[in-house]
Formats: structure tokens, C-alpha cells, sequence
């Protein structure tokens, strides 16, 4: 496959968003966002980065040129990041419910979906950023007014972009500042024609940061194997029964931390809320009662977790001792035999 040597990354954080998906990124370090943009990871085509928080404009016109260049099919290649979930502008009244830069006719504000419209069919790749642009989020939940959503639901979820690729998720309120560099990272590979396009699940997500649930690499599921669950925040223990729904929800944010390997909800106390779920925020409020499952399985864990937990601290209390022959008497009793045997 013949690869690109430039890519622009047209990043639009206008969604309905707070921004944090962008402050979070700029604590990524596998790889960080900086030596991405300056070249320093071997085999990455040349990257040009447009985004607010990040850009050497000063703005306006300025930040907006590429934009519209991209939008008029004058720039190309480029990856289309959206941050924020997208609004319905068909039920918006007399206004609109966000908008990025005026319209250079009229003046007036350009709402963020004629940017999505323009950009996101002729993007090599599209990438959506945090829970809000994945699935919509907070904005998304039961009784706002904006009818958000998810980019994939906006686009469609069968969209492919001009380079052929579904839309890729990376969920996360925020993202996980590490498991977006990777992807995106996986997805410039791609572009250099030096990598395969990468393994997505049926939620568009990267499979290998999120094919496995928050439980299965969290410090505390041996808790929940021996039945040994926190009543309070305190507790180094299993969460289940203070709100954790880690074991079913996928995320690897226990296994990886958050800035530098350290962090990550469950691992510094937090409850595991399920914010790279589709069914976020709805699902699993309110957020600090137990799971409806989790008095179920943590009766029938019970028993076994007792019996499991009083063996091992019978075998711990014995691997405390040291063998019977490690004495300063006259006689050797380790069993040593220096004879040959047939």
C-alpha cells in the first residue's frame, strides 16, 4: 500500500463539550502529542496539527484558514477529529446549539454539524474523541433538549470516510490520554502505508484497549473473588457494593492508569462509572448505589470468597515458616542423600 509522507488533523472541539478531551491529551507520553507533531516517532507521516487549545494562531480567521480549505477540497490528506457530542439542529427553534467560526457570506454563526457535513466525507480518516463525540454522553442523557448524540449516530454507523475506514471511537469522559495517541497513532501507521487499519469492535472502539472489561484489571478484583467487598471509600477492597460496575464495563483504564502508568478510577478509590459505555450516562445512575446485579453476585460469591479466603490464610500462615532443617543442631535433617540411587 503507498502511503502518505503529510497529514493534516483537523480537530474540532465545538461540539457539546467541556474540552476536557484535549486538556487530557496533552498528558499523554505512548506517544506524546508533542513528538507526534515534531516528527520524533520513527515511521509517522509529517503531521500538521489544527486544534484550539494547541494551535500557534492566534485565532480567528487565522486558526479557521485550514478548515475552510479542507472544506472547499483544497487540503487533503486529513483526519477529521471531533470532540463534544453533535446536537440536533433540526429541533433548535429560532437559533442554533453550537457553532464554530461565522460564515464568511452572511456572518452569521456556522453551526458545528455544516462543519461535520462538509469535512467528514472528504476526511481520509475519521476519529471520534471522548464519550460525548463517541456515543454523546452527558449532553446525550434522558431529558436534555438538544436531541445530542454520538458522530456515529449523526453520520451513520455503516460510514465509511474517503479512506475507507469506519469512524473509530475512543471513548472516555475524558479520554484516556494515552489510549488516543496510540489510536491515532495506529491510525498515521495506517496512512504511512506501514500498518493494517486498526481492529475495531462493533462499537467502533479499538479492541485492544477496550476488548476487556475495568474488572479484569483491576488491583481489586481479588477482593470480589474472596467475597471481601468495601462498605466505604476507604477501603482497599472491592467497590461493587459502593457503585463500581467494573466488571462490566469495558475499559482498560485500571490496567494502563491515567498519566504515566499511575491513576485510574478504581485504583485511587474511585468507583468505575461506566463512562466509555454507549449507555452512559442513562445505564448506570444514580452513579453511587450498587448495581442492580451486584447484590446477586455478591451473594453467591460470598460463601465460596469465605471458604477460598480461610484456606488461604491457612497456606499463607504456613508459607510463613521456615522448613523444619534450618537449625544450628548436630544433626542434618534436610533429606540430603549423597548416594547414587538406580
Amino acid at each position: 500500500m503507498t502511503g502518505f509522507n503529510e497529514m493534516h488533523i483537523l480537530w474540532i472541539s465545538e461540539g457539546m463539550s467541556c474540552d476536557g478531551d484535549t486538556v487530557s491529551v496533552t498528558a499523554a507520553s505512548q506517544p506524546a502529542i508533542e513528538d507526534v507533531v515534531n516528527g520524533l516517532v520513527p515511521g509517522l507521516p509529517k503531521v500538521h496539527l489544527h486544534n484550539k487549545v494547541l494551535s500557534p494562531t492566534v485565532g480567528g480567521e487565522d486558526f479557521l484558514a485550514p478548515f475552510r480549505a479542507a472544506a472547499r477540497g483544497d487540503l487533503a490528506p486529513f483526519i477529521f477529529v471531533m470532540e463534544g457530542s453533535v446536537p440536533n439542529e433540526k429541533i433548535n427553534g429560532d437559533g442554533y446549539w453550537t457553532s464554530f467560526g461565522n460564515d464568511p457570506v452572511t456572518g452569521e454563526p456556522m453551526p458545528v454539524n455544516t462543519w461535520i457535513d462538509m469535512l467528514a466525507p472528504r476526511a481520509w480518516a475519521v476519529v471520534a474523541i471522548g464519550t460525548c463525540a463517541t456515543y454523546g454522553g452527558i449532553h446525550a442523557m434522558a431529558g436534555n433538549p438538544t436531541g445530542c448524540m454520538g458522530l456515529a449516530d449523526y453520520l451513520g454507523w455503516d460510514f465509511r470516510s474517503a479512506g475507507g475506514l469506519p469512524i473509530v471511537n475512543v471513548p472516555g469522559c475524558p479520554v484516556q490520554p494515552d489510549n488516543f495517541m496510540e489510536t491515532l497513532t495506529w491510525v498515521l501507521y495506517h496512512a504511512a502505508g506501514s500498518a493494517p487499519p486498526p481492529p475495531l469492535d462493533e462499537m467502533l472502539r479499538p479492541q485492544w484497549l477496550f476488548g476487556r472489561t475495568v474488572h479484569e484489571g483491576c488491583d481489586r478484583g481479588a477482593y470480589y473473588e474472596q467475597g471481601d467487598f468495601a462498605r466505604d471509600y476507604n477501603s482497599p477492597k472491592c467497590q461493587v457494593k459502593v457503585g463500581c460496575w467494573g466488571p462490566v464495563v469495558n475499559c482498560n483504564v485500571p490496567k494502563r492508569g491515567w498519566m504515566g502508568g499511575v491513576g485510574g478510577c478504581p485504583n485511587v478509590g474511585g468507583i468505575c462509572i461506566a463512562c466509555t459505555m454507549p449507555g452512559f450516562p442513562d445505564k448506570f445512575m444514580p452513579f453511587m448505589d450498587m448495581p442492580p446485579g451486584g447484590s446477586l453476585s455478591t451473594m453467591l460469591i460470598k460463601p465460596y470468597g469465605a471458604f477460598i479466603r480461610r484456606m488461604r490464610g491457612i497456606t499463607n500462615h504456613t508459607a510463613n515458616r521456615e522448613p523444619r532443617w534450618r537449625h544450628n543442631r548436630d544433626a542434618l535433617t534436610s533429606g540430603f542423600n549423597p548416594h547414587w540411587r538406580p
